[in-house]
């Protein structure tokens, strides 16, 4: 949808235009960058404090026990566990797991955005916005015939709004280790992979019964950028932003086009004003979705 113009929004008020695609580009980037820090964290994650018995100084424990059974779950596990450097930091801290579940909540931020964004953008049908079309997963609500609400962009956010209050859990958990040992291991792993199975599940129905089906509703598109008042930046370098500011004061207070406001003030012509108010001129370069980035 990178040649779809769309008008686009900042503080929930009209602004300049951008493309379907390119916004949709911007949702794919933000799951990009959290599955990058996901990855990420699963270094800090891969170092075991077994072999470090009560407090950390390995006491009891067989020569080379720590290094060798490291190995052997790496091995049956295929995941490049390794023994932990410093057992002390292991057995007293599970910064790894605060770590890791902080990139739980990136990801978890990024799809509430997400999910909030499509409902914003698909609600109406005739009242709302209504620039993309969801599909149809519901007959209808309990009284309304025919209603489709957002149910799938619903249950995104409220599976992050969990993950979000996992993550101040997860967080209370990793401050109370105390001295040698941290005790909150079990809660820390239960809220851990909670919200690890989430996202998964929430991500998956969000894909397969609202993602795959979303299509553009282009008359409402079009509708909504042609009566846009922002288009009027375009002619900022050819008249001043204060003449630009008068033309769209006059339109929105007379409830009139950009185009009659402008030239009932004398300030371009009908020529210049078609040449310079393009809006597919205004959406710049196409988004890249290039991971090798």
């Amino acid at each position: 949808y990178m040649d779809v113009v769309k008008i686009g929004r900042t503080h929930f008020m009209d602004a300049t235009p951008v493309t379907l695609g390119q916004e949709l580009s911007g949702y794919f980037w933000q799951l990009e960058f959290g599955l990058r820090a996901v990855r990420h964290s699963l270094e800090h994650l891969s170092r075991l404090a077994l072999g470090g018995t009560a407090v950390g100084t390995g006491l009891n424990a067989p020569e080379g026990y720590a290094e060798r059974v490291a190995q052997l779950i790496a091995e049956y596990t295929g995941h490049p566990f390794r023994t932990a450097e410093n057992k002390f930091e292991a057995l007293a801290a599970h910064d790894a797991i605060v770590e890791a579940h902080g990139a739980l909540k990136t990801l978890a931020c990024a799809l509430m955005k997400i999910g909030n964004d499509i409902r914003m953008l698909a609600s109406g049908p005739r009242c709302g916005i209504g620039e993309i079309l969801i599909p149809a997963n519901e007959p209808g609500s309990s009284i309304m015939p025919g209603k489709v609400n957002p149910t799938q962009s619903e249950a995104l956010t409220m599976a992050m709004a969990q993950v979000i209050g996992n993550d101040v859990a997860v967080n209370v958990g990793g401050m109370n280790g105390h001295f040698e040992l941290n005790v909150f291991k079990p809660m820390l792993i239960f809220n851990f992979l909670t919200s690890a199975h989430l996202i998964a599940d929430a991500c998956n129905s969000f894909n397969d019964h609202c993602v795959v089906g979303l299509e553009p509703n282009l008359r409402r598109i079009r509708e909504n950028l042609e009566n846009s008042l922002m288009l009027v930046t375009a002619l900022n370098p050819h008249i001043g932003y204060d003449k630009a500011a008068e033309i769209a004061k006059k339109a929105w207070k007379e409830d009139k086009t950009l185009r009659e406001a402008a030239l009932e003030l004398g300030y371009l012509t009908p020529e210049q004003f078609d040449q310079w108010v393009r809006p597919e001129k205004m959406v710049g370069k196409a988004a890249s979705l290039n991971t090798e980035a």
